[in-house]
């Protein structure tokens, strides 16, 4: 399986913290934002990962991480010229991805959970990964039957569940087509909910529910939490 860290967008919730710097290039803690997520796929044993983003910053990224050799890994650069979405990112990846599975974590993301049986059981279809929060209407949202996801609305007024579908999404090799298929929604982006929409309705969804915490780091109050979390974690090892 190959990864892909989706570090783009101008994050505009930050500012002005993000004037003049990629909100991934933030610090969490001790460390840099960005070294979480990819911290997480290299725990999950994947080596070979595209970093996404806009071409403001992307300079900036390939200092601070270089090849990848540094993470005995290897890291390949890709610019997304417009913020066209989520989805529109992954669709970069095509050919990278050379026909693999993928896994998709977003550059803000900060899981305490480890995911490497998740992305070796991994065959086809989709998984996402739930966590349960105080204010759902920021992410997609499931609405569910038991465990079972019947489908995602994206950023809903009234949520049909306190959960979110958080920062990381792995995907068979169907995605790249389904994205070349989709509609831009009424933001002018391609969602990702769209693409975890249709794996629903083929019946080839898996939802996983999160039992360490997830912070998405995109907004003040969550980057403060995500620091506080991640410094309680270190104090207790």
């Amino acid at each position: 399986m190959k990864g892909i860290l989706l570090a783009g967008g101008t994050g505009s919730r930050l500012a002005p913290l993000t004037h003049v710097t990629n909100k991934h290039l933030l610090p969490v803690y001790n460390k840099p934002m960005i070294f979480y997520p990819l911290q997480t796929l290299l725990d999950a044993g994947i080596t070979e990962i595209m970093i996404v983003s806009g071409p403001d910053h992307l300079g900036d990224l390939t200092e601070l991480l270089g090849s990848g050799a540094a993470w005995q890994a290897h890291f390949t650069y890709r610019v997304q010229d417009t913020a066209g979405g989520i989805a529109q990112a992954i669709g970069l990846a095509a050919d990278f991805a050379a026909g693999e599975p993928i896994a998709v974590i977003l550059g803000d993301s900060i899981f305490e959970d480890n995911f490497k049986e998740a992305v070796q059981g991994f065959q086809s279809g989709a998984r996402i990964f739930l966590k349960e929060v105080s204010d759902p209407e920021r992410f997609g949202v499931p609405t569910l039957d038991g465990e079972k996801v019947l489908k995602i609305t994206e950023k809903p007024s009234q949520p049909d569940s306190s959960f979110a579908q958080t920062g990381l999404y792995l995907y068979d090799q169907r995605v790249f087509d389904i994205i070349k298929n989709l509609k831009p929604s009424g933001r002018g982006e391609l969602e990702v909910t769209d693409l975890s929409n249709w794996y629903i309705e083929q019946g080839d969804m898996d939802a996983a529910f999160l039992t360490g915490f997830w912070r998405d780091a995109g907004t003040f109050e969550s980057l403060l939490q995500a620091s506080q979390l991640v410094r309680e974690k270190c104090l207790k090892q």
